[in-house]
């Protein structure tokens, strides 16, 4: 068994906590030693309490399933000996009451491939986001449906 940790730490300050009046703002330190300013999403916490430009956990959950889904898709294309120059993904996830919960329930990977050489079919580049899909240690861990949108 692998395990994964984070640090996330979040401090008071003079803010007026027992009113709901206190930021959100917090961090986020990973076992590298990088440290991510996280917050509540200003969508769901009014400004000022939310931090705008911080990363919020909706986003990093996006980010999460789109980087897990990358990151097998270009494994794949290597053992395939298919040559890449550049992925870009313009993820999109969509939050929603489902059942009388609020959820993101569905994440959309808008992933643009950018070959070297010679391009897969458009039949081998859906068979290869399928499996690594199918792959993704993160999709394989959640409720949210995940949907690749190629052009």
């Amino acid at each position: 068994m692998t395990s994964f940790s984070a640090r996330v730490a979040w401090m008071r300050g003079d803010d007026d906590f027992l009113r709901g009046r206190y930021s959100r703002g917090h961090e986020w330190t990973f076992d590298g030693g990088l440290t991510i300013p996280a917050s509540a999403s200003p969508h769901n916490v009014p400004l000022p309490y939310a931090v705008a430009e911080n990363v919020d956990p909706e986003e990093a959950y996006v980010a999460a399933l789109s980087s897990c889904h990358m990151l097998f898709y270009l494994w794949l294309a290597s053992r395939k000996r298919i040559g890449i120059d550049s992925y870009v993904d313009d993820a999109i996830g969509l939050m929603e009451e489902v059942d009388g919960r609020t959820m993101v329930s569905r994440v959309e990977l808008r992933p643009s491939v950018t070959y070297s050489g010679d391009a897969p079919s458009r039949e081998a580049e859906e068979a290869m986001h399928h499996e690594a899909h199918e792959l993704c240690f993160l999709a394989n861990s959640v409720k949210t449906v995940i949907e690749v949108k190629l052009d």
